[in-house]
C-alpha cells in the first residue's frame, strides 16, 4: 500500500506544485489576468499541438490497440451526460443553470491535467496512448457541449444549422485536432524522419505546453470561489470529483481495462472540470458565474481525488 500511495503522490504533486507556483506568482503580481490569456493562448495554439504531434509521431505505440480504451471513453461520456441531463431536467429549473451544470460534470481537463497526470504516471508511452484518446474525446466533448449549452439562446438565428455549423467550425479550427490529425497522417504514409531542426524546435515547445499551462491553471484559481460555493456548484462538483472517476473504473472493469489503459482512463475522467467549460458557458450565455465556481473548486479539490483514487486502484493491481 506504501509504493500504492508514492506512486500517486508522484502523479499528482508536481502538478499541484506547479500550480502552487502559479497562484503564488499570481499573489506576488507576477502574473496577472494579461500573461494568464496570452499564456493560455500560447499553450493552446502552438505547445499543446507540438505536443500531441511529436508524441504520436515519435511513438511506436500500436494505435489499433487502443481502440478498446477509446470506445470505454465514449461510454463514460455518454453516461456522465445523460445522467447529468437527466439530473438537470428534474432538479434545475434555471435553463442558463443547466448546460453549465451538465458540462461541469462530463468534461473533464484532459489536455492539461489529465496529459500532465498520464505523463508522470507512464512517461512517454502513456502520454501518446493519452494523446490519442483525447483526440477523439474532445471532439465528443465539444459536440455535447454545444448541445447543452445551446439551450439557453432564445434567438430565432439560433437553429440546429447553426449550431452544427459551429461544432464543424470548433473541430476544424481546433489546433490539438488539427496536431493529431496531421501526426497520424504523418505516420500513416512514407515519409521520411523529420529535420533535425524541425523535431528539435518542436521538442522545445512541446517541453514547455504541460508547466507553462499548470502555471496558468494554478494563476487562474479562485480562492474566493473555491471557499463559497453554491448548492449547485457543489453538486457538480461531486459529480465531477465522485461520480465521474466510479463511472470510469465501472466502464474499464467492464470492458476488461487493466494496466496503462485503465490507468488512462481513469485519470483522463477524473480530471477536474475543463478551463474551456467556463469559456463555453460564457460565449454561449449560460451562467459564468456558476461555472467558474465549479472549475475553482474541482481543479484543487479534484487533484486529491485523482490521487486516492489512484492510490486505490495501484493497490489492487489494476493500474
Amino acid at each position: 500500500m506504501i509504493d500504492a500511495i508514492i506512486f500517486a503522490m508522484t502523479i499528482v504533486l508536481p502538478n499541484l506544485a506547479l500550480m502552487w507556483l502559479g497562484f503564488f506568482m499570481k499573489r506576488r503580481g507576477e502574473a496577472d489576468q494579461v500573461f494568464v490569456d496570452q499564456a493560455s493562448s500560447f499553450v493552446f495554439n502552438y505547445c499543446l499541438p507540438c505536443l500531441l504531434f511529436f508524441s504520436v509521431v515519435d511513438s511506436d505505440v500500436d494505435y489499433a490497440k487502443q481502440v478498446v480504451l477509446i470506445v470505454a471513453g465514449i461510454v463514460v461520456t455518454f453516461i456522465l451526460f445523460i445522467g447529468s441531463e437527466l439530473y438537470a431536467k428534474h432538479f434545475i429549473s434555471d435553463p442558463a443553470n443547466q448546460g453549465v451544470f451538465v458540462q461541469g460534470i462530463f468534461r473533464s481537463n484532459m489536455a492539461i491535467i489529465g496529459l500532465a497526470t498520464v505523463a508522470n504516471a507512464y512517461g512517454t508511452s502513456g502520454l501518446s496512448i493519452g494523446a490519442v484518446y483525447m483526440g477523439v474525446v474532445t471532439i465528443l466533448f465539444n459536440i455535447l457541449a454545444v448541445i447543452t449549452l445551446s439551450r439557453v439562446s432564445k434567438s430565432s438565428e439560433d437553429t440546429w444549422l447553426s449550431r452544427s455549423t459551429m461544432i464543424i467550425k470548433k473541430l476544424f479550427t481546433n489546433p490539438l485536432i488539427i496536431a493529431l490529425v496531421a501526426a497520424f497522417t504523418y505516420k500513416a504514409l512514407p515519409l521520411p524522419p523529420l529535420a533535425g531542426v524541425i523535431h528539435i524546435t518542436g521538442g522545445l515547445l512541446a517541453a514547455v505546453a504541460l508547466p507553462l499551462a499548470l502555471i496558468c491553471a494554478g494563476a487562474s484559481i479562485n480562492l474566493k470561489s473555491m471557499l463559497h460555493p453554491s448548492g449547485l456548484s457543489m453538486q457538480a462538483s461531486i459529480g465531477r470529483i465522485v461520480i465521474a472517476p466510479l463511472v470510469a473504473i465501472a466502464v474499464g472493469f467492464a470492458f476488461g481495462l487493466t494496466g496503462v489503459h485503465m490507468g488512462v482512463l481513469f485519470l483522463m475522467v477524473a480530471s477536474p472540470t475543463a478551463a474551456a467549460s467556463y469559456v463555453m458557458a460564457k460565449a454561449m450565455g449560460g451562467n459564468d458565474i456558476l461555472a467558474a465556481n465549479i472549475l475553482a473548486f474541482t481543479t484543487v479539490v479534484g487533484m486529491f481525488g485523482m490521487a486516492i483514487g489512484a492510490a486505490i486502484l495501484r493497490a489492487m493491481g489494476l493500474i
